[in-house]
């Protein structure tokens, strides 16, 4: 009788952690900041997580203020560390065991100062050759939204007088507002430098070079860049069943240009966005959905989860 008591409180222990565990991860907390391939991306893993049961939260911060987030334990997942350009901020707090760098989701990226294609040809073709023409740049530098990873580089460069950027100031301001004044100053032939990535569709929508000598700051290859999703410290081990499927998430260069271009271009909703590639690429979802179960437990059906999409693409 003894046994048999002990094996119904083991049991019930087991059943109660299970339960609590599951509970636990009930929400899955996201962290982005204002770049249109990390919304892309999050809007992609959030609208399979609530299919799979979940709640999603999604929070839009500076890249310090999600880190400072993932650390203190408020934020679960960030799928926008991009490599090296954030090693400053990521790398301290991923050394220190409160940031977990979970896998590599996008390969072949690059981040890095880049100029129109005419600016280019006038002889603007390496970070060095960016101060000879200060006065056609205005001495100014376009970055992105305070607390970007990219314009705490040209800070750095500025600050310490790097290529004679001491004289120059740094414009941030949003993806959308930047990528407004390259296009007016393309329209009118007129000199920008700025921050430029891709996956992005302003490699299509505008005739740009990247620049080379920038190796010390954005990486080599003209700022060749690897992308990862991070987590909280933990969460992997508490979220076993959302950790498969970050795992599993890899994207491309085409998907992600293919998903932004709908957001910028063609102003179709992010989640809606996600939920139309998707349902135009059920093997893709089939992949990602590998080992991956329901919250509840049960089994996932990928041929479901893309009819799913497709209903809510008509609501």
């Amino acid at each position: 009788m003894r046994t048999i008591f002990l094996l119904a409180v083991f049991a019930s222990i087991v059943v109660g952690q299970t339960a609590y565990a599951a509970q636990q991860c009930s929400q899955v907390r996201f962290g982005i900041v204002d770049w249109t391939d990390v919304r892309a991306t999050t809007s992609v893993a959030s609208e399979l997580l609530q299919s799979l049961g979940y709640e999603v939260d999604i929070s839009n911060q500076s890249v310090v203020d999600t880190y400072d987030a993932m650390a203190n334990g408020d934020i679960d997942v960030f799928l926008g560390n991009w490599m090296p350009s954030m090693a400053p901020v990521a790398d301290p707090l991923i050394n220190d065991q409160k940031v977990e760098r979970l896998r590599a989701n996008l390969n072949g990226a690059k981040y890095t100062l880049a100029v129109p294609q005419y600016v280019y040809d006038a002889g603007v073709k390496s970070f060095s050759d960016i101060a000879k023409f200060q006065d056609k740049f205005d001495h100014s530098v376009y970055g992105l939204e305070k607390g970007n990873d990219g314009n705490q580089l040209i800070l750095d460069m500025i600050d310490a007088d790097v290529f004679g950027f001491g004289d120059f100031s740094l414009v941030e301001t949003s993806e959308r507002i930047m990528l407004a004044q390259v296009n007016g100053k393309i329209r009118d032939q007129k000199w920008i430098v700025f921050l430029a990535w891709a996956p992005h569709p302003m490699n299509e929508r505008f005739d740009i070079a990247y620049l080379d000598g920038g190796d010390d700051y954005f990486g080599p290859n003209k700022g060749g860049a690897t992308v990862y999703t991070n987590t909280r410290a933990g969460f992997v081990d508490q979220c076993a069943n959302v950790a498969k499927l970050l795992e599993n998430l890899e994207f491309s260069l085409a998907m992600e240009g293919q998903v932004m271009d709908m957001i910028l271009n063609q102003f179709v909703p992010q989640d809606r966005a996600a939920r139309l590639w998707m349902n135009q690429n059920p093997g893709v979802v089939e992949a990602w959905l590998e080992g991956v179960t329901h919250r509840d437990g049960s089994k996932t059906d990928a041929k479901a989860i893309a009819q799913s999409m497709k209903l809510a693409l008509s609501n």
